[in-house]
């Protein structure tokens, strides 16, 4: 029977002497054992009987008759006593202990007092294991393993420990503030999954905020606008979520702790015991350590983070300052080169899973096999090679950086410090020379693009200059054959003064691979309208994505779509000044390419003149357009230096002061 039951009905002087020598601080459990017999007048109530008899926990928070709720001596009056009864309920839901023990003779939890405590009971077990889920939550999908939850995490104890120093108020808002914390760390582990799945990389907290937008398109692109805005609304719950409830957790919790005091602290004290026991011991549970520390180590490493991306962009900064070939004058380079139409080609997502892999190989493989065939009887030749791509599932704008660039550009900061200098490119060195016009093919630009004044191009042909009228195949603005057909109509089969030098970027690989356009004779190409029933006939995103198998086999199909375009381009469009360069920009995402996937991609150089691909014959590649297993692999911005050397260029000394 609750203390404020007992004495509510004595008169106001018997009820100041049962209060006036409590401490200020005083809870339940440091009143003493000691009470006064009760006088038949004083009996309580049926509710209140029936309440004490069936051992009824209100389960609420502080003794509402402790010194911070009712001053010594002070009387309370019956609208008091009202809003104390009705705080047992709302105690329930908030984890208080009230303890008044009085709860309205038709209150539910009257009426159903089990089903109550059931509630009180799950609602402080799902609170333990939703802080006890953010506390051990890995940020890796390969650690999302039973085992990893089966742990002791240290920042738990020392909380808990804190908690129960703390007074009142501050305990609180300790536990408001710790909670809203670990749900931010959680949502950066969430989005840590995410990137590494899609990635192959944590996200980074400095600049990865703009991908999610990106992401955003993606997910229009594959699930349609409505399927886009559920995902949306979805997303924003789910921040809402982890930024409310696990202070609402910790919070319970707390309060749990200061009306159990005794048992929180011999409680605390023994997981800490266990905690430093399985450390010295090396514990672990299926490879996984028993004493867990991740929460701490995480924010550890993210603090690291933030300092290395820092650091990284003052000294990116200066790296990419100092180029050798700065300051080579045009008539100095591409030498080799000088009269021929050279074509930069990427294709979209195309990486070494795609000819190596048991599923997607075969396919691929006998398009590059025929292609070698067909190229050579139209006669060229072609060898093949390995790079290795500074990213990985996305941001190919990386890739394309990395490769004609010569820096290693691996994220945001680094792509928008090196288009904001002068640092040559591979493009922007055949506009040095002054002997080319060089054009660019963008298809997947649908908007301003500044960066073509960084790569040396004198014209870019983004979505809205190619004059394609048909629809959309997913992501793809359009397919690869009509972006072929457009440059050679636009650029390439117009007579000039001087040679091209040519980037064209193929999109129709790029995911979610559905529906995928169909090639056709090059006559029928048109404005693209055609492309109307090959769209509709198409497989929905949707469809594909929901089995592995499916979405690797649509992939494979995608490359063999985009290699058949180019292979048939340069057969009917080619000559005998072509050289052409094509290469993927990064492999597939990890549901595709698989877990731990390398990111290299294959490169090849083909032309028709038999002194270009003499001028690389100490690379060591292999003869033909699929590059062998012992092929060398280079890093990605090791190319430009290579190719600008084997073509004549010499990097030139910096002018005299």
């Amino acid at each position: 029977m609750s203390h404020f039951t007992r004495f509510r009905q004595l008169p106001q002087e018997t009820e100041a002497t049962a209060t006036e020598d409590l401490p200020p601080e005083s809870s339940p459990e440091n009143l003493p054992d000691h009470t006064p017999e009760p006088r038949p007048e004083d009996a309580p109530d049926g509710a209140a009987m029936a309440a004490e008899q069936e051992g009824e926990d209100t389960a609420s928070g502080e003794d509402p008759t402790s010194a911070e709720d009712t001053a010594p001596g002070e009387a309370k009056d019956e609208g008091a006593v009202e809003a104390e009864t009705e705080g047992a309920v709302k105690g329930a839901v908030e984890g208080e202990d009230t303890d008044t023990g009085a709860v309205p003779a038709d209150g539910w939890r009257h009426r159903h007092p089990a089903a109550a405590r059931a509630v009180a009971w799950t609602t402080t077990a799902l609170a333990g294991a939703l802080v006890l889920v953010t506390l051990l939550l890995p940020n890796d999908p390969a650690r999302l393993t039973p085992a990893e939850f089966a742990r002791i995490p240290v920042e738990g104890i020392a909380g808990a420990a804190l908690l129960l120093l703390l007074p009142r108020t501050a305990r609180r808002t300790a536990a408001v503030l710790a909670g809203a914390v670990l749900g931010l760390l959680t949502l950066l582990d969430l989005l840590d999954i995410g990137f590494a799945e899609v990635l192959g990389r944590g996200f980074n907290v400095v600049f990865d905020w703009a991908l999610l937008g990106d992401g955003a398109s993606f997910l229009q692109d594959s699930i349609g606008r409505a399927g886009t805005i559920g995902v949306e609304i979805a997303a924003v719950l789910l921040v809402l979520a982890l930024l409310v409830l696990p202070a609402l957790a910790v919070l319970r919790l707390s309060n749990l702790m200061a009306r159990h005091g005794a048992r929180a602290t011999g409680t605390t004290l023994v997981l800490g015991t266990a905690w430093v026991v399985s450390s010295a011991l090396g514990v672990q549970i299926a490879g996984a350590p028993v004493a867990s520390r991740s929460t701490s180590d995480l924010v550890q490493a993210r603090v690291d983070g933030v300092e290395a991306t820092l650091k990284d962009e003052r000294t990116f900064a200066k790296e990419a300052a100092s180029d050798p070939y700065h300051h080579t004058p045009g008539s100095r380079l591409l030498t080799g080169l000088r009269g021929k139409d050279v074509i930069f080609t990427f294709i979209e997502s195309y990486g070494r899973s795609a000819v190596q892999d048991p599923l997607m190989a075969p396919g691929v493989d006998a398009v590059l096999a025929k292609g070698t065939e067909r190229l050579r009887a139209a006669g060229y030749s072609a060898r093949s090679g390995w790079l290795t791509s500074a990213t990985y599932g996305g941001s190919s704008w990386l890739g394309h950086s990395t490769f004609l660039s010569g820096l290693w550009i691996d994220n945001q900061q680094r792509y928008r410090t090196v288009t904001a200098g002068d640092h040559l490119t591979l493009t922007s060195a055949f506009k040095r020379t002054g002997a080319w016009r060089t054009v660019g093919i963008m298809p997947g630009v649908t908007k301003s693009w500044p960066e073509g004044n960084f790569y040396g191009l004198d014209h870019v042909y983004d979505s809205r200059e190619l004059g394609y009228k048909g629809p959309k195949f997913s992501w793809s603005t359009m397919p690869d054959q009509y972006s072929l057909a457009a440059f050679e109509r636009l650029e390439h089969g117009k007579p000039h003064d001087k040679p091209l030098m040519s980037e064209i970027i193929l999109t129709s690989s790029h995911n979610p691979w559905a529906p995928l356009p169909k090639t056709i004779g090059w006559d029928k190409v048109g404005d693209g309208s055609v492309y109307n029933s090959i769209e509709k006939a198409g497989k929905r995103p949707v469809d594909v994505w929901q089995q592995t198998d499916k979405v690797r086999t649509e992939y494979g199909k995608s490359i063999q779509y985009s290699l058949n375009s180019l292979v048939s381009y340069v057969e009917k469009y080619g000559n005998k000044n072509t050289v052409l360069v094509f290469l993927g920009d990064h492999q597939p995402v990890a549901k595709v390419s698989g877990d731990h996937a390398s990111r290299d991609v294959p490169v090849a150089i083909v032309a028709h003149d038999p002194d270009v691909l003499k001028r690389i014959s100490d690379w060591g590649w292999t003869p033909g357009l699929n590059p062998g297993h012992k092929a060398p692999v280079w890093r990605m911005d090791a190319f430009r230096n290579r190719f600008l050397s084997a073509y004549g260029s010499h990097p030139g000394p910096a002018p005299s002061r």
